[in-house]
């Protein structure tokens, strides 16, 4: 999708006559069916001008122009392109990124600035950072950048309006090597940016050239495949065993039949905590990659999704998106689809950062079934934990068979978490009164795991901290949703939110309402992997889908056991979870989910803390402390 191409001659008419921000706002109108904001127009026709006068001074009229330009299954849209061909006859295309920024401040994250942005000084990617993502983005995931004899691209920044001051921050030493690749021109670099488009498209004739870009399709490069391969082989944390390998082989084979079948084949992978799913999907991430399918990773957790991304590097972290990446998507677009936590899966994809252009009252289960030409989805049907989160295999499973698509069925079994043995696992099915299972008494004499009721949360946190210090990253704390989440200090440090006595804690580092964390908070998508997190207690919604030696688990007052009537009972006003406090007769299952999910994180491990004393007397009654 883009709001306007043409020739640069065009383009220069349609902005000297005043008329280039009504007809990039009457295709907005035309594609996403409303007006774009005032002051997106007013910035479309500040920084055309801009632009238009670098293009006239370069003396470039047969050059080709794209604008607004969105990236392939992706929401980012490039603000201007260039396309032309150099002394040698070769086609290029530059990216321009456009700001109107007058002042910056470095940030005390590497790859980002500080400037005034939506009404506030704001954390954002450098300019040449910005641009280079885009730049990367369209070589690994568009043919035309890739395919043989490729268009050349190459990226800058234009701040039409900065006017920087001797040691200005947005040329720091910390973002010299991006500036040096990608470089950012000022208000009065008119003349350097004409060189510097110039060396590039001298020799014009352009729009064929953009013409080649606009045609060519999606789809990833030979490069990013071969890279995920690499990085997730060489992980020994992927590596399949047993039952996992065998569901592997399985959903294989039904990935192969279904890309044969004239309907579209839809996968459903169920199975409980630990049973290996995500490294079953990773693996399948990995082998259709090696194949040159097309194949994408997606979820609904941030923490999940940017710690995988930061897992596999920087070329291979297009694969991996969100659930909410297809909107308005092309049919069919991506070959396999890997739906990982499925239960997560939402009404629509819209939240409330979402913009306007890009909601959709399309049923989100459609939007990732529609995007490929063969859905995998792996699910754990106890694991909804907000009621926004519908996902299930009975829905999943209707809304295939309503779209007309065939519908194959795999049930993982054996469990790798727990030492291996899921008497765990079903143990607490069975006490938290989620499901009857065989498994009522816990015999701790006679499992390895070692689960372990402790007597104060300073115990638990000792007990969990001195894991992590055996083995970094090994261990973690966490809780239920039953004390507030506070902004971050105007230092950007963290409020002890969790408050039990005298014991005192940070839920884990979450950036609200645009406030920075101070440099040594780790931010919540990377708490499973930043050592400096074991001094922050994590939620239901940072932890699910990742797995740990051992976690330390409080249980919040949300929900208690009642002796008299024999019964879990669920206490929404001893919850902080404004969403899931909200969801009435659901409640209770939905916090009960939550318990489940947080005990069953561990590998080796579970240390638990009751606020509650009666709650912890009934768990206590259903462990047998005897002899073996």
């Amino acid at each position: 999708m883009r709001l306007y191409a043409g020739s640069i001659s065009e383009f220069v008419l349609d902005t000297l006559q005043n008329t280039i921000a009504t007809k990039l706002e009457t295709a907005f109108i035309d594609y996403f069916g409303y007006h774009p904001s005032d002051a997106e127009v007013r910035s479309w026709r500040t920084s055309l001008r801009a632009i238009k006068d670098v293009f006239e001074v370069s003396e470039f009229h047969d050059h080709g122009v794209i604008l607004e330009y969105q990236l392939p299954l992706n929401s980012r849209r490039i603000d201007c392109m260039i396309c032309g061909r150099d002394e040698n006859g070769k086609d290029h295309s530059v990216i321009i990124e456009l700001k109107q920024w007058e002042k910056a401040e470095v940030s005390e994250v590497s790859e980002r600035v500080v400037t005034w942005v939506g009404g506030a000084n704001r954390d954002v990617l450098h300019p040449s950072v910005q641009v280079g993502q885009y730049k990367l983005y369209l070589e690994d995931n568009h043919s035309a950048f890739f395919e043989s004899d490729p268009v050349r691209l190459h990226a800058c920044a234009y701040v039409h309006n900065y006017v920087p001051v001797e040691h200005d921050a947005l040329f720091a030493e910390q973002y010299a090597d991006y500036v040096k690749e990608y470089p950012v021109f000022c208000e009065r670099d008119v003349t350097k940016l004409s060189d510097f488009l110039k060396q590039k498209l001298i020799n014009g004739n352009g729009v064929p050239v953009m013409e080649r870009v606009l045609e060519s399709k999606y789809g990833p490069s030979k490069r990013l495949l071969d890279e995920v391969v690499k990085v997730v082989k060489e992980n020994k944390r992927y590596i399949l065993l047993d039952d996992q390998l065998s569901a592997f082989d399985r959903v294989m084979n039904l990935v192969k039949y279904g890309g044969t079948s004239k309907r579209k084949s839809v996968v459903i992978v169920n199975g409980g905590p630990g049973t290996g799913k995500s490294v079953i999907a990773i693996n399948l991430l990995a082998e259709l990659s090696r194949q040159g399918k097309n194949a994408q990773y997606a979820t609904g957790s941030k923490a999940f999704t940017e710690s995988l991304r930061k897992s596999l590097g920087s070329v291979a972290r297009s694969q991996v998106k969100y659930f909410n990446s297809y909107v308005r998507a092309e049919p069919n677009s991506i070959d396999v689809l890997i739906a990982d936590e499925s239960h997560r899966i939402r009404v629509n994809s819209n939240n409330r950062f979402t913009k306007k252009e890009y909601r959709s009252e399309v049923p989100q289960i459609e939007e990732l079934i529609g995007v490929a030409k063969v859905p995998v989805f792996f699910i754990d049907d106890r694991q909804n934990v907000r009621p926004g989160e519908i996902g299930s295999t009975n829905y999943i499973r209707e809304n295939a068979q309503r779209l007309g698509c065939d519908v194959h069925e795999y049930n993982l079994a054996i469990q790798f978490r727990c030492q291996g043995s899921d008497k765990f696992v079903q143990w607490v099915n069975n006490t938290f009164g989620i499901h009857d299972t065989e498994q009522a008494i816990w015999h701790p004499k006679r499992e390895e795991f070692d689960f372990q009721i402790v007597k104060s949360p300073q115990e638990l946190y000792e007990k969990i901290k001195a894991k992590n210090d055996d083995e970094p990253n090994s261990a973690r704390m966490v809780a239920g949703f039953c004390w507030p989440w506070s902004e971050p200090n105007s230092d950007g440090t963290l409020v002890k939110d969790v408050h039990i006595g005298e014991f005192a804690m940070t839920w884990e580092g979450k950036e609200i309402n645009g406030r920075r964390l101070a440099p040594d908070v780790p931010p919540a998508s990377l708490w499973p992997y930043d050592p400096r997190a074991i001094n922050q207690i994590g939620s239901i919604y940072t932890i699910q889908g990742f797995e740990f030696n051992y976690v330390g688990v409080i249980v919040g007052a949300d929900m208690i056991y009642n002796f008299e009537t024999g019964a879990w009972e669920g206490h929404p006003e001893n919850s902080c979870d404004s969403t899931v406090r909200r969801s009435k007769d659901k409640f209770l299952d939905l916090v009960k989910n939550t318990y489940r999910v947080l005990l069953s994180r561990s590998l080796r491990g579970c240390y638990v803390y009751f606020v509650d004393k009666e709650t912890e007397k009934f768990v206590r009654s259903r462990i047998d402390m005897g002899k073996v």
